[in-house]
């Protein structure tokens, strides 16, 4: 009696071992579809950015700073009265350093140079040739690092991403069509963020921007477009 309780405890083990295995093994993985997708904005900029430094020098390291400093006070009052506000202009560099000349193998001290730089920021796109030969005319002796942007950047990204994950939503349905399958869901969306990804300006003509100078001293700048990307992955699921 013993002997046949035990076989009878054994079968019945051995029957429910193959559904508890059964019972805690993970669903399958279901079968899915990957696809990329792009969406590219491109608008007229309305802000632009230039840097101008003004550097001065001297015999001696006070005059040198001194000289300089009445010189970039000078350029920015200039630049303020062109219509920039005052919290558009940032100082962005400050340098003074000797300066040495060097002759028969012997380094002879020449004087000192002091630089000062501010990036300024122009929210009026018009003003920007003002402000450039405004600066130059009041003792600026180098601009440089002229670029284009646009006020509202953060929205038109996020318009930029709503037609990257459309279009990847697109090759998504695409791709199934041609396979013969059937799209459940959408699993995961992965935007794809370069960090050198930028401004790119797209030629659309000469902006002439008028100076201070009268005829003939317009500076020509190329506002063009501006372009931004955003880009995605997108992973649905397919049966």
């Amino acid at each position: 009696m013993l002997k046949s309780l035990c076989l009878s405890s054994f079968l019945i083990l051995a029957l429910a071992a193959p559904a508890a295995a059964r019972a805690q093994a993970p669903p399958p993985e279901p079968s899915v579809i990957v696809t990329t997708g792009e969406g590219i904005v491109k608008q007229a900029p309305d802000r632009a950015w230039v840097s101008i430094a003004a550097e001065s020098r001297a015999r001696t390291a006070q005059e040198a700073q001194r000289l300089n400093t009445d010189a970039m006070t000078a350029v920015i009052e200039k630049i303020k009265a062109a219509g920039v506000a005052a919290d558009a202009i940032q100082t962005s560099g400050y340098n003074l350093q000797p300066e040495f000349d060097y002759q028969n193998g012997k380094q002879t001290l020449r004087g000192y140079v002091a630089r000062n730089q501010v990036q300024v920021r122009v929210d009026t796109l018009a003003k920007t040739g003002d402000v450039i030969a405004a600066a130059v005319a009041t003792g600026a002796t180098n601009v440089s690092g002229v670029r284009f942007d646009l006020k509202n950047r953060d929205a038109v990204e996020r318009e930029a991403l709503t037609a990257a994950v459309h279009d990847a939503r697109r090759r998504a349905d695409a791709t199934a069509a041609g396979a013969g399958v059937q799209i459940l869901r959408v699993m995961r969306i992965e935007e794809q963020r370069d960090m050198s990804d930028g401004p790119r300006p797209m030629p659309m003509g000469m902006a002439m921007m008028k100076t201070e100078g009268g005829p003939g001293s317009a500076i020509p700048l190329e506002a063009g477009e501006i372009e931004v990307r955003a880009r995605v992955s997108m992973t649905v699921a397919i049966r």
